[in-house]
């Protein structure tokens, strides 16, 4: 399961319209539902090639954290290290109430499988007319993970250190990945 921003570029606008939203992705396929009012419905009629775009575990990194020994901090690069995957597709949009209530099963066993739920044809037919669901056969991936591979362990080391003590939103999951990727470049399995 994610939560990133569905782009759909349509036909002869301006911009395309981006929407935030949950999804899950299911094999090659990334499921999800939208109110039926939303504008990317028409965007998505109009030209059904479509990207899903998700970034997370990122952090700011300040130029002087990339400064060791007697490195002068006034000489570091600051950078941002994160992890981007963009998921290109072709999107079907699903009106059958039937069709919905099966991709909403299908997001709620992977959403909250601990829960059990209703049967959302039987409990929710009305609410399945004001939904859409969108069903994205994925072609192609592009990832990017930025986690300082460009530069020596020890300088990731100390990057680490003040990714855990300043402790911000992203700080510890960045530190995680990085800490990760050092391993995997060592060979050392994580756990």
């Amino acid at each position: 399961e994610g939560f990133g921003h569905l782009v759909a570029a349509g036909r002869g606008r301006d911009v395309p319209v981006i929407v935030p939203t949950q999804f899950v992705l299911d094999r090659d396929e990334i499921i999800l539902h939208l109110v039926a009012k939303n504008p990317i419905f028409d965007a998505i009629t109009e030209q059904p090639r479509v990207l899903m775009s998700v970034a997370g575990d990122w952090a700011f990194i300040p130029s002087a954290w990339k400064a060791i020994e007697d490195e002068d901090p006034l000489l570091g690069v600051p950078t941002t290290y994160y992890a981007a995957v963009q998921l290109e597709g072709s999107a079907s949009i699903v009106s059958d109430p039937a069709e919905i209530a099966e991709v909403l099963r299908r997001q709620l066993a992977v959403l909250q499988p601990e829960f059990e739920i209703a049967d959302p044809l039987d409990a929710h037919e009305a609410q399945l007319r004001t939904i859409r669901a969108i069903v994205i056969s994925i072609e192609r991936v592009r990832a990017k993970f930025k986690y300082g591979g460009n530069v020596d362990v020890e300088h990731r080391l100390a990057v680490i250190t003040n990714l855990e003590r300043r402790g911000g939103q992203g700080d510890l999951a960045a530190a995680r990945q990085t800490q990760r990727r050092i391993a995997a470049a060592r060979g050392v399995k994580n756990s």
